[in-house]
């Protein structure tokens, strides 16, 4: 794509490959609240399900990526995947130019600030994180709060999508227990 500013020189516009990284377990109505609008930003948006050896999560990682996949597929600029290691890496082997962080309330940026500007040092292209808060309706919301209430026996209709509740009402019914 080219682009003319106003005083008539012509620039080329680079395509914009985001990224938006979670555990996703489960993956919930703020994240795609998050997921929705990112996508309307840039040109392309990856969710990546990432690995972290030191949480325990209630679904595998394929199980993650197979429910994100469904509940993203309307959306057709968004794809995803999962990576373990350093986000760093994962965004400087797959050259993203943006990195997404969705904030709920200030706890959560102070956590995310740390993070990003640790990454930033370790990123080796001009990589910027964006920060978005979550829409206010879904900021109290979190995939641990969801996995508590559900394994109690509470209704959580309304705070993930649809597919997600199927799933884990499918993995609580079957006995299921926390992975990885």
């Amino acid at each position: 794509m080219v682009l003319i500013d106003f005083s008539g020189e012509e620039h080329i516009k680079m395509k914009t490959k985001a990224l938006y990284a979670g555990s996703f377990d489960p993956i919930t109505n703020g994240h795609i609240n998050i997921i929705e609008r990112a996508s309307k930003m840039y040109d392309s948006l990856t969710v990546a399900v990432v690995v972290n050896p030191n949480k325990k999560c209630f679904f595998t990682v394929d199980e993650r990526v197979e429910i994100a996949r469904k509940v993203t597929e309307y959306m057709p600029n968004v794809e995803v995947d999962s990576f373990s290691g350093l986000l760093a890496n994962y965004v400087n082997e797959n050259d993203f130019s943006v990195v997404v962080r969705g904030l709920r309330a200030t706890m959560d940026f102070e956590n995310e600030i740390q993070m990003a500007q640790m990454n930033a040092s370790l990123y080796i292209n001009d990589t910027e994180t964006v920060f978005l808060m979550t829409d206010p309706q879904y900021s109290y919301i979190s995939s641990s709060m969801i996995k508590e209430v559900a394994s109690l026996g509470g209704r959580i209709d309304g705070f993930i999508p649809d597919y997600a509740k199927q799933k884990i009402h499918e993995k609580l019914q079957s006995g299921g227990k926390y992975n990885e």
